[in-house]
């Protein structure tokens, strides 16, 4: 006798939702992707404009030279705005730098002579005149909205913003890997069924699971 399984149904996660059309949005399928019903998707951002400048405070006494990478100066989950780098820890020769993001969080530290990346990608290299505590560097980002974004499955190892949950797909779809598709994603503004969602395999941790329900719950998305 064959067995038959049926599969979740299209929407069929969904507890709850907005009027209209309110908690769903019609968005680009990635290239390469395989998604289920429910799977829980990040997305990349396509065609940004970004850009980037360094500047040395004028009243630093060190005067060794910030570069900021010329391939990746931005990296993802970077901020618009003005990015602090400031010395803490003067050594002869090295020191370190604190690194805060432009709401004035600490998001790393950076050491002379060593290459900083998170967010923001540079190099302090050492100068005739070592650094001394207070000295800094500003690192303006500016980042226009993307043209678009391509959403793929969630993925904690991402570096292109696919590390972020973003939403959940309403029905299964699959593309190659020379065309994208469309579908539909629960952005916003819905109750969706906890047991039903599809998330990565075996290697996500307690904490990430727990973050990306937090970055799902931020949109407006919460899990019965």
């Amino acid at each position: 006798m064959t067995t038959l399984t049926e599969t979740l149904h299209a929407g069929g996660f969904i507890v709850s939702e907005a009027n209209g059309k309110r908690s769903r949005d019609e968005v680009t399928i990635g290239l390469s992707q395989t998604l289920l019903t429910a799977q829980v998707v990040g997305r990349a951002p396509v065609a940004a404009s970004v850009t980037s400048s360094a500047a040395a405070d004028a009243g630093n006494t060190g005067n060794g030279v910030f570069t900021i990478d010329a391939t990746t100066p931005v990296l993802a989950d970077a901020k618009n705005g003005v990015y602090r780098v400031v010395c803490i820890e003067p050594v002869t020769n090295l020191g370190t730098f604190a690194v805060m993001d432009p709401k004035g969080i600490e998001i790393g530290r950076a050491i002379v002579g060593s290459t900083f990346a998170n967010q923001i990608k540079f190099a302090i290299a050492d100068g005739a005149t070592d650094f001394v505590a207070g000295d800094a560097f500003s690192v303006t980002v500016g980042i226009e909205d993307p043209v678009d974004y391509d959403f793929k499955a969630f993925d904690t190892t991402a570096t292109d913003g696919c590390q972020r949950a973003a939403g959940v797909l309403f029905s299964a779809i699959t593309t190659d890997g020379s065309t994208k598709k469309r579908g539909v994603v629960m952005r916003r503004s819905c109750e969706l069924r906890a047991s039903d969602l599809v998330w990565p395999g075996s290697n996500l941790t307690a904490a990430q699971k727990a973050q990306a329900i937090q970055d799902l719950a931020d949109l407006g998305i919460i899990l019965r």
